[in-house]
């Protein structure tokens, strides 16, 4: 908001008639777009259900949803243990990314901030890989499929750690955090292209197809984490949509209105490091998605937080599941990686995005 009280973007709600009967069509305007995102996304959910070597009909998808215990073995398999928990896991680590990626762009105040600008998701591969290369699932004696999604979290969280102790230290502005993340960035690529240059051919087509990142690997119980994480995050996401809308106005406005800028600013990258972690933990490194999501949601709704916060979650659900069903139309009988597709998709869209709001402004 601006010292006036209108909104950020613009879109004042005082335009023609009282000021409580423009307020009201700010308001349904804003909800009126949030419901068509989550429209989108229900009806991509469920064409990505159906899409698949073995298609199946709306009728099919209704019918075994309502009744699974009237369904044949094959077809139960093919609908509760494959299609749905590939659905649901685009829906919810693409919620996760473009939350994230939504917090941050607003306390970096920084349009090009995602969840990759920080270094989060090199970390994650980095754990990956480690675990990968060395092997620990053997020592552990626990399956690999739960081994490698654990180190990549730990990696994930202890880089946002130390970004957040070195930022402490040396003053937390803007500045010293997006300096910190991008010589993170660096240093960690060099040293996952270290640990690829000593793999051996075995661990290096893992750790490769790890970085391509892929929701084949989604089961119930890891689309029940990432659900539960962002079920957690989003409620102390709301509880802070004032003081991050009055951020957007600068950091001098918004300590007139009371609010702690550093203490705000490291509260929402500790839960945007959870999201990210977790999401990509499961997954392997899927770009652009927090990048994107939140620009199409700020054109959407604008600034008001309320209303961008729920619409980048929206968005980036809508993106990843968009992505997901893409992957597996694209190529028939062969499943394209996630992360391969958001990042063709992503580059012009963003290109588009950026060239449209240039216009507007």
């Amino acid at each position: 908001m601006n010292q006036t009280g209108d909104m950020i973007d613009g879109s004042a709600p005082s335009t023609g008639g009282t000021l409580a009967a423009g307020y009201r069509r700010f308001v349904t305007r804003r909800a009126v777009w949030l419901a068509a995102l989550a429209t989108v996304l229900v009806i991509s959910a469920v064409v990505n259900v159906m899409t698949g070597p073995a298609g199946l009909s709306l009728a099919q998808v209704v019918d075994g949803l309502l009744h699974p215990r009237m369904l044949e073995p094959g077809m139960y398999v093919i609908l509760w243990e494959v299609r749905l928990p590939f659905a649901l896991m685009a829906v919810v680590v693409g919620a996760c990314l473009g939350l994230a990626g939504a917090e941050m762009q607003t306390v970096l105040n920084n349009p090009l901030a995602s969840p990759q600008t920080l270094g989060v998701m090199y970390a994650a591969t980095l754990g990956a890989a480690l675990a990968i290369v060395l092997n620990l699932s053997a020592p552990l004696g626990l399956p690999e499929n739960y081994v490698v999604p654990v180190c990549a979290f730990i990696g994930a969280v202890v880089s946002a750690l130390l970004i957040q102790v070195l930022s402490r230290v040396y003053g937390a502005t803007v500045d010293t955090v997006i300096l910190f993340g991008i010589a993170l960035v660096f240093a960690l690529q060099a040293l996952i292209q270290l640990i690829q240059f000593v793999a051996d051919s075995d661990s290096l087509q893992q750790i490769v197809f790890w970085t391509m990142g892929t929701l084949t690997r989604a089961t119930w119980e890891k689309v029940a984490i990432v659900g539960a994480v962002f079920a957690l995050c989003l409620p102390a996401s709301i509880r802070q949509v004032w003081a991050m809308t009055a951020l957007r106005g600068g950091e001098d406005y918004a300590r007139s209105y009371g609010v702690a800028v550093h203490r705000l600013r490291l509260t929402v990258l500790l839960r945007v490091s959870a999201m990210v972690a977790v999401a990509v933990a499961f997954t392997g490194v899927i770009g652009f998605v927090g990048l994107v999501g939140p620009h199409i949601a700020r054109l959407a709704v604008g600034e008001d937080h309320r209303f961008f916060l729920p619409g980048s979650a929206l968005a980036g659900a809508v993106i990843l599941s968009g992505a997901s069903l893409i992957g597996k139309s694209l190529v028939p009988g062969v499943l394209i990686p996630d992360g391969i597709v958001t990042a063709l998709i992503g580059i012009p869209l963003f290109l588009a995005l950026l060239i449209s709001q240039k216009r507007r402004s």
